[in-house]
């Protein structure tokens, strides 16, 4: 047990909260803002909105706080149950960003869909109790499904990150690669923090609540004035600019009578080669195969063929191989595996879902058509 007059020193200046929380109100609005005006049509600066407003919601829900001075504390009881509905929808939304960010053209997984629509309903049904029910959350059923819906909250920040760092290797557009690191990471880092610190280790009417909301709160408000700099593209405080040229230095040195490398050079090499049917094919493999530095075949399968994401390039040579074999007429009767198996997938699931995402039908569906036609 803390000394009281330690635990009053320990408990952060109102004024100095308040400045901090508008500082990062005013920061993570201008974000969701620069975003949609950048890309209004995009699902990903949409969710991010949302989830902007949330974590605007959550910011002025500290200052109703009772450790708050009387001067500084806001009265949000009438909107209080919404502004707990949505703090409690905020990782939810951060994994659905993330998704939409670095898994593009994949179809979100209706298990967490159905997950995420769960855990919003028992949270509401839960806060609406604890609010305004005498007795709050008292049983024991109903103090275990709150500590679930808690559980289910940090899998979802946990998926976020997942597919943040799964194929980084595999993205070829830098500032996004960069993204994934130093912005994402720790969003997803801070978001988990406060979900795991808020729920499982402070009691909300503690001083120790008041100090770690504090600390969170300039977390909250040093991210976003970060995250709004690099927006804005200074090139002092622009991460991009500094790493790439750190990395640019880093790379090897390129022979003065290297030859000339252009896509009917490559086409010659990995296409009527037929590199792309090699199994578990990675950028760095393609890289020593082709004598290349990976910076270099980076740049160039981004900015001459258009690709984002190296897979997504290996999907595209792959499924225009498998279309040939599977719309031979004098071979109908290959398994449509044997085909998946002889341009470089490992299994059957991933020739399908990239072969429906390309073609929009199924190769039994593609084959059948094909031959009949």
């Amino acid at each position: 047990m803390l000394h009281p007059e330690l635990q009053e020193f320990l408990l952060p200046n109102s004024l100095f909260l308040f400045t901090v929380q508008i500082i990062a109100m005013l920061s993570v609005f201008l974000l969701a803002a620069g975003y949609l005006k950048a890309e209004p049509r995009a699902g990903s600066a949409k969710v991010f909105a949302l989830m902007a407003v949330f974590i605007i919601s959550y910011l002025l829900n500290g200052m109703a706080g009772q450790h708050i001075e009387p001067q500084f504390q806001l009265d949000l009881s009438p909107w209080q149950l919404i502004i707990v509905i949505g703090m409690n929808t905020i990782p939810g939304l951060f994994m659905i960003y993330c998704f939409l960010i670095f898994q593009e053209q994949q179809k979100f997984p209706t298990l967490l869909v159905v997950a995420f629509a769960t855990q919003v309903a028992l949270d509401s049904l839960l806060s609406g109790m604890s609010l305004y029910s005498s007795g709050g959350i008292g049983s024991g059923s109903l103090a275990f499904l709150s500590t679930c819906m808690d559980v289910v909250t940090l899998a979802f920040v946990a998926s976020a990150m997942y597919w943040t760092l799964k194929g980084w290797r595999a993205d070829l557009v830098d500032d996004r690669r960069i993204l994934r690191w130093f912005i994402i990471g720790v969003q997803g880092a801070l978001i988990f923090s406060v979900v795991f610190v808020e729920n499982f280790l402070l009691d909300g009417g503690s001083s120790s609540y008041a100090t770690a909301q504090a600390i969170i709160v300039s977390s909250i408000a040093f991210l976003a004035m970060g995250m709004l700099l690099v927006a804005m593209r200074f090139d002092y405080v622009s991460l991009s600019n500094v790493i790439r040229k750190v990395a640019e230095l880093a790379e090897e040195a390129e022979p003065e009578n290297k030859a000339p490398f252009d896509e009917d050079s490559f086409n010659k090499v990995f296409k009527e080669g037929k590199l792309y049917r090699e199994a578990g094919l990675t950028i760095s493999m393609l890289a020593k195969k082709l004598n290349l530095p990976e910076y270099r075949l980076r740049a160039f399968i981004h900015k001459k063929l258009g690709y984002r994401n190296f897979n997504a390039m290996l999907h595209k040579y792959r499924i225009e191989d498998a279309s040939d074999a599977l719309a031979d007429k004098d071979k109908p009767n290959v398994p449509v595996l044997t085909i998946a198996l002889s341009v470089g997938y490992q299994s059957i699931t991933p020739f399908n879902n990239a072969f429906r995402q390309l073609m929009g039908l199924t190769p039994s569906e593609y084959r059948k058509r094909e031959i009949q036609a």
